[in-house]
């Protein structure tokens, strides 16, 4: 397999600035930026040249960690002044994009890790902090490629060699650390010689599908075709799909499930068709606090994405109203099944979410 990538969000060898892949610059150019800047940082987010919800949660921890090391070098020299100063900057990277947890989840992780180590270490210097910070994103990156392993193994057991698949926006390495969620188990089953063929909806309104998604399994050797997002009855009603693998930014306490728009449409559809609907994603992103869907807050975006983006000229006139969601949430009676690091968790999914915590 010549594409799974595990270094396309990382920190600089001195520890002193995140390098990051450009994901919107894909499948043309292939674009590494540098920085140290907290702006940068969020902006990287929030115009998704970082996006996949695990991918965003590594690069989170790898920002609080260079941000840490830099103020530090700036003056910051009192360790609990330096933890205050870092949890304000976090606070506001937090808000790039409100509707994934991992975001959330990384980065109080970091900050609970280190307030931890200075209340249990003997003589803990700012110094001695941002090494360890260094370490924590180090550990969260590494984590996620062993989470992403699990998953894909747990979603392979579901299909077997010659299905078809369909899949919704883009959960492969690039919007994780190696092999991804969705496309963990088609890409795994490539490597053992279990052939799959994937229709890939292109998936509006930033085309991820089309952009990366078929870019990915193109360059894995993947049988891909890609569709348009009306496209997925009529693949469905053919006999051509086996089961539906897609990831999420945030699952619910009551296995409700947000993805990028256009995911519950598939869910509908699978239903209809009696196909497997499948949501794949680390424990991680199941947010314990969040009773239901509708306590998922959507992010909605700008008309622009849909109106001009991908085109020479505007395919609608200027004073044309958009309505511009990014996300949009299914309904935990229509998932057959949320693949976990953990484990398949099914219905009913309090207690299977539950368990999957305890355990």
């Amino acid at each position: 397999m010549n594409y799974l990538p595990t270094d396309h969000v990382k920190i600089s060898e001195d520890g002193l600035s995140v390098i990051f892949l450009d994901q919107s610059a894909l499948p043309n150019e292939t674009v590494f930026y540098s920085t140290d800047e907290l702006q940068r940082m969020y902006d990287a987010i929030k115009r998704l040249e970082v996006r996949g919800a695990p991918c965003i949660g590594i690069f989170a921890a790898y920002c609080c960690s260079v941000r840490a090391r830099k103020l530090w070098l700036s003056g910051v020299t009192n360790a609990d002044l330096l933890v205050a100063r870092v949890s304000a900057e976090m606070e506001y990277l937090n808000e790039s994009r409100p509707t994934a947890v991992n975001l959330s989840w990384a980065i109080n992780r970091m900050l609970t890790k280190g307030e931890e180590f200075l209340e249990k270490t003997a003589g803990a210097t700012t110094a001695s902090l941002c090494e360890f910070w260094e370490q924590e994103a180090t550990r969260i990156h590494e984590e996620d490629i062993e989470m992403c392993k699990k998953i894909a193994e747990y979603g392979l057991s579901l299909v077997k060699d010659g299905d078809g698949i369909l899949t919704h926006c883009n959960a492969g390495p690039l919007a994780t650390s190696r092999y991804g969620t969705a496309l963990g188990p088609i890409l795994l089953g490539k490597e053992r010689g279990v052939e799959l063929h994937v229709f890939a909806d292109e998936t509006r309104p930033l085309l991820q599908g089309a952009r990366l998604t078929s870019y990915e399994l193109y360059n894995a050797g993947v049988d891909v075709t890609l569709i348009c997002d009306n496209m997925a009855s009529i693949v469905m009603k053919s006999g051509r799909i086996q089961a539906c693998f897609v990831g999420c930014d945030r699952i619910a306490a009551n296995g409700d499930a947000a993805n990028k728009v256009g995911t519950s449409g598939v869910a509908i559809l699978a239903k209809h068709y009696g196909i497997p609907f499948y949501v794949l994603g680390p424990l991680s992103t199941i947010d314990r606090a969040c009773p239901t869907g509708d306590e998922i807050k959507i992010e909605e975006r700008r008309s622009d994405e849909i109106k001009e983006m991908f085109y020479s000229k505007p395919m609608a006139l200027p004073g044309v109203k958009c309505y511009n969601p990014a996300f949009d949430v299914t309904d935990h009676e229509l998932i057959t099944a949320i693949i976990t690091d953990k484990g398949i968790l099914r219905a009913p999914y309090e207690e299977s979410i539950r368990k999957a915590f305890e355990g």
